[in-house]
């Protein structure tokens, strides 16, 4: 069942179950930010990136709109109306706009968005820090990039890795869209490790690119 949209400038008019108000003892939604009652602001509870924003669980999402409901939502929290409060509600507030920050991050980045799809799937991250590549194609995109980078010897040959770095790139986003609307899991797990590891070597390359700048100039 679809989710509904988290109106900004309502103050998180959200559905999900209630929870009592810190302030009046009232109920509020779970993932409301304001009291519906006495209008307290209400502290981050258990919520994904996609709840937290009021988006529908999809890959596939408008960065305007994630912009726009992330800055809504940051101004109804910002220090100054809260300037008057007491110590423990300007706390609250800026707990709950740490946590709309790390959901905002999560919703930006492709790679944070495919884990926390994959997460509510029930599967874990398949591009955490201690895991390995497992996929023998990766493996020798991984060995044959890296060689060339190795090679790279002057800026032309470093841009041609970037351009081949970026088609890859949208090549694994094209694909997590089909893999998630299609439920494949294998696939987006796949696709998922693959645009990690490309967008480490699109950072890898700027890093060449400074070296080999600095040493022309």
């Amino acid at each position: 069942m679809a989710e509904r949209t988290t109106a900004p400038e309502g103050g998180g008019a959200a559905t999900g179950p209630l929870a009592a108000c810190w302030s009046c003892q009232g109920p509020v939604a779970a993932a409301a930010l304001f009291c519906h009652v006495c209008g307290a602001v209400q502290p981050p509870r258990e919520a994904d990136a996609y709840t937290r924003l009021g988006f529908e669980p999809r890959f596939d999402i408008s960065m305007g709109e994630l912009d726009k409901r992330y800055l809504g939502f940051q101004r109804n929290l910002h220090p100054d109306r809260f300037a008057t409060k007491g110590p423990r509600e300007r706390a609250i507030a800026e707990n709950q706009a740490m946590s709309l920050n790390e959901a905002y991050e999560t919703l930006k980045d492709a790679v944070k968005r495919a884990q926390a799809l994959l997460a509510r799937a029930g599967i874990a991250s398949p591009v955490g820090e201690s895991r390995t590549i497992d996929d023998r194609e990766l493996l020798m995109e991984a060995m044959e990039a890296r060689e060339a980078l190795a090679e790279a010897e002057d800026l032309e040959a470093v841009k041609r890795l970037a351009e081949r770095a970026q088609r890859e790139d949208a090549a694994c986003i094209k694909s997590l869209s089909v893999a998630f609307a299609e439920r494949n899991w294998d696939e987006a797990i796949r696709q998922t490790t693959r645009l990690k590891y490309w967008r480490k070597f699109a950072e890898e390359l700027r890093g060449r690119r400074a070296v080999l700048a600095g040493a022309s100039a």
